[in-house]
């Protein structure tokens, strides 16, 4: 079966982003999908929320300059089908030196071919850094589709457009003419205000095909998780965020054929 790649990005920091990477990335292995997750942004979080310690010479930045591979870069995690490309504090290097170099949106593309044709995984998971950099524009070049977190806060529609308008100049200038919105994800959910359902309800109106029906709760358990370095599965297999990214890696399996 063919490998699909997705990107999770947002230009906003704190809004689950990785948190929906790591655990997204869980839910599918949990359902045995062969699952890659790429840690694409310098703070290394999705590393470390996996329990794997930041290790020199390990992030994608040697092969992103030509230097490497990344299929050599593949690390196991404590989780059955699921793998991991690590990253660490080099990497904020090449948002500068991508760049100066030619075909610099294309760069992740080509260094994650071999990870495709290999076969290996049937869902590749990019977690961006929490700006439209030359990483995340990377990412954005390398995927099929993009997974937008949307936090339910005001203000959180207006990033929305932005990113929107970035993925129409990709495809428009020929760089990723296949790409496309595979959904969004409303993160941070508080049942005890109106706001969070507002503004779920008018992502729903506007993108009512793409949003998807799980919606992730804002809850104490999902922030813990990571700094114990497990997914939310190991670290509360009952909490309510866990039913939310089990629920949401069923319908991630259901809407992409994974």
């Amino acid at each position: 079966m063919p490998t699909t790649v997705f990107t999770i990005a947002n230009q906003k920091g704190g809004v689950g982003k990785t948190t929906t990477a790591v655990n997204l990335a869980a839910g599918l292995a949990q359902r045995k999908i062969h699952t890659l997750l790429i840690d694409l942004d310098p703070q290394a979080n999705a590393t470390s929320s996996l329990g794997i310690e930041k290790q020199e010479g390990r992030s994608l930045y040697a092969a992103l300059r030509g230097e490497g591979d990344a299929l050599s870069l593949i690390t196991p995690t404590a989780y059955e089908h699921l793998a991991l490309i690590p990253s660490e504090e080099d990497l904020a290097a090449a948002e500068i030196e991508l760049a100066q170099m030619d075909n610099y949106l294309m760069k992740l593309r080509g260094v994650l071919e071999p990870v495709v044709r290999s076969g290996g995984y049937r869902a590749v998971i990019i977690d961006c850094p929490p700006a439209l950099g030359m990483l995340s524009m990377n990412s954005l070049a390398a995927a099929d589709f993009l997974l937008i977190t949307l936090q339910c806060e005001y203000m959180a529609l207006e990033g929305l457009g932005q990113i929107l308008r970035n993925v129409e100049r990709l495809k428009s200038a020929g760089i990723n003419p296949t790409l496309e919105l595979g959904g969004i994800v409303m993160t941070m959910f508080d049942i005890r205000t109106s706001l969070s359902r507002q503004v779920v309800d008018e992502v729903k109106k506007h993108m009512p095909d793409k949003i998807f029906t799980s919606v992730i709760p804002r809850t104490v358990r999902l922030s813990e998780a990571p700094s114990f370095g497990k997914t939310i599965f190991a670290y509360d297999p009952t909490s309510p965020g866990t039913a939310a990214y089990r629920s949401l890696a069923g319908e991630v399996i259901t809407r992409f054929g994974l």
